[in-house]
């Protein structure tokens, strides 16, 4: 025996490793019970439809309609548009600038 505990299914086979900002821990949501919890300590001011797609996956991933990877893929995603992802293989902040227009550019 290895010494590990037996994987949970609603544990994220890579865990999502998010902080608030510079100068602020590291955190790793590592299953669907803590993004949960997470989900449900953001502010409801701030909660738009990327936010409510992460809740439901999560949720439905808890009551086993939808896949944990699919549930972390989506919790991620709104970690990333959030600026509060950080990059597994550098440890830094990932920025996701895909929501802002283009510029246009003069003729």
């Amino acid at each position: 025996m290895s010494g590990r505990l037996p994987m949970n299914r609603l544990q994220f086979v890579v865990p999502v490793r998010l902080s608030r900002g510079p100068g602020h821990p590291i955190k790793e949501i590592e299953g669907v019970a803590e993004a949960i919890a997470f989900l449900r300590e953001w502010p409801a001011g701030r909660r738009g439809p990327v936010f409510n797609c992460a809740m439901n996956c999560c949720l439905a991933a808890d009551a086993g309609q939808i896949s944990t990877d699919d549930a972390r893929r989506s919790f991620a995603g709104f970690i990333r548009i959030s600026g509060m992802l950080v990059d597994e293989r550098i440890g830094h902040y990932v920025v996701d600038h895909s929501h802002e227009r283009p510029m246009r550019r003069s003729a």
